[in-house]
Parts: C-alpha cells; sequence; structure tokens
C-alpha cells in the first residue's frame, strides 16, 4: 500500500501544499479541509452562542446541577467563536489560573533544566509543520510552544517533557492564548491524562488491556482477528493515546472529539479507538485482505477517510453499547491480572535468589544475553536479536489503578518493542525527559 500523508509526522512529496491557507490555518497536510461540511444557518449558530455564553456565565450551577446539558451540548459541537473559552472553563483551567495568576510568567523567567530545553528546541519545529503557525523557526507558534512546553517541564517536574506532549500543546495554541493554552495543558496531562508521560510510561500498557477488554465485548470479529494474529494493542493505539488523536484525525473530526473529550474524560478516547477499529475491520472482505500483522497494521494506521468523518465518529461513539460500570470491570480484570502475575513474579524471584545461593561462581546468563527489568510487576517479555548476534530480553511491567472522575482519567501502561518495521515502539527517559519512538507517527 501507498504511504498516507497521516503516516509521518513532516512535511512529505505525497503531500499537497497550497498557496493559501484553509479555514483552520493549514496550506497542507492530511488535516487541511478543502471542503468543510455544510455551515449551520446564521440563526442556528447564534443561538448556540447564546446558549453556551449563559452556560459559561453560570458555569458553576451548571456543573453541580446540570452537567448533563453541557455534555449533551459539546456532543452536538461547540460553537467556533465560543470554543476557546468553552475549552478553558470545561478543563477546569480557569480555576487554576485563578489559583495561580502570576505563575505562568514566573515559570517563562527561570531556566529550567538545560537538558529538557534542549529537547524541547529539537521537537518543537515537528509539530503541525504545515500550519501557518509553526511554518517557520521565528513565527509565533513556535516560539510559544517552547514557552508551554518549558513553563510546564518547570512546573510539573516529574514529568518534564515527553515529545508526545508537543503536538498536544500546539493543538491547544491554534485556540488559545498562550497562558491559558498553558493551564489547559496543564489540565489535560496532570488530570485527563494523569501519569501518561512519566517515566516508562505505566498508564498506557493498562489502558491497552482496557481497550482490548472492550473490543471484545463491542466488536467480537475484531477482536478475534487481532488475536489470530498476534496484533498487540500497544502498535496501534499508542499514538492515539498519548496524543490524545491530535495527530491522528481530520481536523473538524478532531475539533469535535476535543469537545468531548474535556467534557467526559480519558473515556472519549477509548471510544473513538473502538469506532475507528470496529469500522475499519469490521468487514470480513477486509479482514481476509489482512492476512497478517503488517497488513493489518497499515489499515489501522491509514483508515478510510470515511470512518474518520466527524459525524460518523460522534455518532458511533455514542451508539457504542458501553457503561461507565464497563469500564470498571475492565480495570478490575487487568487489576487482577496484574495481581496474578506480580505474584508469579515475586515467586520466581525467591526461586532464583535461593538458587543463586549455591551458584554465585557460575555465570547465571550466556554472555550475549541481556536482561533488562524496567519494573517490578506486570511483566510481558519482548526478545529482539541485535545486530551482533546478541539476544536482549526486556521485561515491561507496570502497576497502576484506574481511576475516573467527569468521564475518566486513565489507567496504565508501559513500552513494547512490536519488532521490525511493522510498529516498534521504545521509551527512554533521562534528567526528566521521556522519549518516545514509534512508527505510527501521523
Amino acid at each position: 500500500m501507498a504511504t498516507s500523508p497521516r503516516s509521518v509526522d513532516t512535511i512529505s512529496l505525497c503531500s499537497t501544499v497550497s498557496s493559501c491557507p484553509d479555514r483552520n490555518g493549514f496550506y497542507g497536510g492530511f488535516q487541511r479541509t478543502d471542503k468543510p461540511k455544510e455551515p449551520l444557518s446564521k440563526a442556528q449558530i447564534i443561538a448556540r452562542e447564546k446558549k453556551w455564553l449563559y452556560m459559561i456565565d453560570n458555569w458553576s450551577l451548571y456543573m453541580s446541577k446540570n452537567y448533563k446539558k453541557i455534555r449533551d451540548r459539546c456532543r452536538k459541537g461547540i460553537p467556533k467563536s465560543i470554543r476557546p473559552r468553552a475549552w478553558f472553563f470545561l478543563s477546569g483551567a480557569y480555576l487554576l489560573k485563578k489559583k495561580n495568576p502570576n505563575l505562568y510568567k514566573e515559570l517563562l523567567e527561570k531556566p529550567g533544566n538545560p537538558h529538557v530545553i534542549e529537547e524541547i528546541k529539537k521537537d518543537k519545529h515537528r509539530q503541525f509543520p504545515f500550519h501557518e503557525m509553526f511554518l517557520d523557526e521565528d513565527k509565533v507558534g513556535q516560539i510559544e510552544l517552547f514557552n508551554v512546553l518549558k513553563a510546564y517541564s518547570i512546573y510539573n517536574p516529574k514529568v518534564g517533557f515527553c515529545q508526545a506532549q508537543a503536538p498536544i500543546a500546539a493543538f491547544l495554541l491554534m485556540h488559545l492564548p498562550a497562558e491559558d493554552a498553558f493551564w489547559v495543558f496543564v489540565s489535560v496531562c496532570d488530570v485527563y491524562l494523569e501519569d501518561y508521560f512519566i517515566s516508562g510510561l505505566e498508564v498506557l500498557q493498562n489502558d491497552a488491556g482496557i481497550l482490548e477488554g472492550l473490543l471484545k465485548k463491542t466488536c467480537p470479529p475484531v477482536y478475534r482477528h487481532l488475536q489470530k494474529h498476534k496484533v498487540e494493542p500497544l502498535l496501534y493505539m499508542t499514538d492515539w493515546f498519548l496524543c490524545a488523536m491530535t495527530r491522528t484525525l481530520p481536523w473538524e473530526t478532531l475539533l469535535r472529539v476535543w469537545d468531548c473529550f474535556l467534557a467526559e474524560g480519558i473515556r472519549v478516547i477509548f471510544k473513538v479507538a473502538l469506532v475507528i477499529l470496529g469500522a475499519s475491520l469490521n468487514s470480513h472482505k477486509i479482514r481476509k485482505q489482512c492476512n497478517g500483522l503488517c497488513e493489518t497494521l497499515e489499515v489501522l494506521r491509514n483508515p478510510p477517510d470515511n470512518v474518520l468523518d466527524e459525524d460518523f465518529i460522534i455518532n458511533h461513539m455514542q451508539r457504542l453499547n458501553l457503561r461507565v460500570e464497563d469500564f470498571q470491570i475492565e480495570h478490575t480484570r487487568q487489576k487482577t491480572r496484574r495481581a496474578k502475575q506480580k505474584a508469579l513474579q515475586e515467586a520466581a524471584a525467591a526461586q532464583h535468589s535461593n538458587t543463586s545461593t549455591f551458584t554465585r561462581s557460575r555465570t547465571t546468563s550466556p554472555t550475549n544475553m541481556s536482561t533488562t527489568n524496567i519494573s517490578t510487576t506486570a511483566t510481558t517479555t519482548t526478545t529482539a536479536q541485535t545486530a551482533s548476534g546478541n539476544v536482549t530480553v526486556v521485561n515491561i511491567s507496570s502497576d497502576h489503578s484506574y481511576a475516573s472522575s467527569n468521564g475518566g482519567t486513565s489507567a496504565v501502561g508501559a513500552t513494547s518493542n512490536g519488532g521490525g518495521a511493522e510498529g516498534g515502539i521504545s521509551c527512554s527517559s533521562a534528567n526528566g525527559i521521556v522519549s518516545i519512538s514509534t512508527n505510527n507517527h501521523h
């Protein structure tokens, strides 16, 4: 199959660049919208704007007494003129800014970790290279992106900087002033995607298990196909979840999904993922053509355009027969599974310790074998043959709990090496920097 523009995050030869930006500021790339859907009438837009302005003026009352009304209006789509302010309130960023009115400016005046700062500088030009805000290094977009990422790395040194954060920050800067974008970014990273960006990415693996369980419930044929060809969730969902769909969806669809995401939380990302999985592979004919891991991943990384249409995604999200309890059940299953794996691992470690007492003079593994334990729980083992013939065994582990608040935050994860070009995933952390590499760049 030909490579889609979604499969790269830099300007590619297969992309068409226009001399004029679209209404969202894109000169090219798969997120450029040449033919937007038929707009609402002027009267409809004004009516929606008035409803939203009234809600925002009475925000505390609506959040405490009529949250369902907010959720339903987010699902219909927030008016473009209201969206920046609505996101600022939906995310709780307005409370963070009110509590810390001068903090953003103070953070910008601090030097920050030099290693983190250097990584941010290397990464800032890669975000939305077709957008008018980020075309050149001296454009306001790249300057403000650097400032937001630097400020956050100082604000939350436990996380520092993760490459997957950059597209989220850039996306927010397209809609909000830098300081407001910073506080929404803080809320997204620390609440909606809580612990997604810490070293080891433990949250992601548990979410991968939850997604797999939900897929089994909502679309058994697709679940069985992925199981048959050993397509692990981390091979296709890492970019979707870590970047909150910002590098996956067409622009109009992304805006609608984020309207829902900021109102309902991480469950929205799960639902979008389930819609993409189900619609892309639900046809028996397509599954028959995808007779291996590589072919299946190609389809999932480049879903048909009709599957990514905003109305298709939003409507099918709402049709999914999923309750809050379903997410909780899957979380409990993951927690039980990890507990069993932890017990087995501890038993094996104890046995190894007893055995090594009598074999300290012997080499416990061949000289061409190295073993790395990323943590002490919930282990998955992946092997890879190196160029020199050495074998590296990486034990990928996690121990985290799924939480839900106003739609849910997140669950658990780690990194995995999918092997070869079919979707290798790796993570490294040093000096407050979490580095991710996958072959699922959009």
